[in-house]
């Protein structure tokens, strides 16, 4: 028996690792899409569709998305309408962007950051990402292995800047502890108690339980 693919896109900087724990239901096959490196001056939507061409639409597929990548299988979604898209930790438009994304929106800020603020050398990288994510997590930066400063400033830059608007279609799972988006911010269809931005990780029999119910 053919099975359904599920397409997976990961957090900003963040490999499957983050996801791996998870179980998915036995009908689908799991299909990760590494992240591409942003081409120089390359648009967004151009981004979108080199990751988009990946995907065989010759058959009806899934999509699912965590963090950025939420934002990204949504816009892939316009591309590649899929039968079902799921976002793990991630917001259905810009109105649910929090004070400090939008911040950075407004004031065009992540665009002025030198690269080498992204270096993984530098400790205020280390410290922003515990600090958002999970600063009870010592070993969080295991979970973020894509470290090109080029790519890490591109993509902030775009969630700064996404203007994305709400599919009700969407399927949204969010933790109540999560203060990269948090859920004041939106009405997810599903809540995970206590978990962080890492939930996936953290609070994957939950979401696993979730899962084999959506699909």
């Amino acid at each position: 028996m053919n099975k359904m693919k599920l397409y997976i896109i990961s957090g900003l900087g963040a490999d499957f690792k983050v996801l791996e724990k998870l179980n998915f239901p036995d009908h689908l096959e799991i299909v990760f899409l590494d992240w591409l490196i942003p081409v120089k001056g390359e648009t967004f939507q151009d981004y979108v569709g080199r990751m988009a061409a990946r995907i065989d639409d010759s058959k009806e597929f899934c999509l699912l998305g965590y963090s950025f990548g939420g934002i990204l299988v949504q816009e892939v979604h316009k591309l590649k309408p899929a039968l079902k898209v799921v976002i793990l930790g991630s917001i259905k438009s810009e109105r649910e962007k929090s004070r400090f994304i939008k911040a950075g929106s407004y004031t065009g800020i992540p665009k002025y950051l030198p690269e080498k603020f992204f270096n993984d050398n530098t400790t205020q990288i280390y410290s922003s990402i515990r600090k958002l994510f999970d600063r009870k997590n010592p070993s969080i930066l295991e979970y973020f292995n894509v470290r090109d400063p080029y790519y890490l400033k591109w993509s902030i830059e775009q969630v700064a800047a996404w203007k994305g608007e709400e599919d009700p279609r969407v399927i949204q799972i969010m933790g109540d502890k999560d203060i990269v988006f948090p859920i004041g911010n939106s009405k997810p269809d599903y809540v995970i108690k206590g978990g962080t931005h890492l939930f996936p990780a953290t609070k994957y029999r939950e979401v696993s339980l979730l899962l084999e119910k959506i699909f």
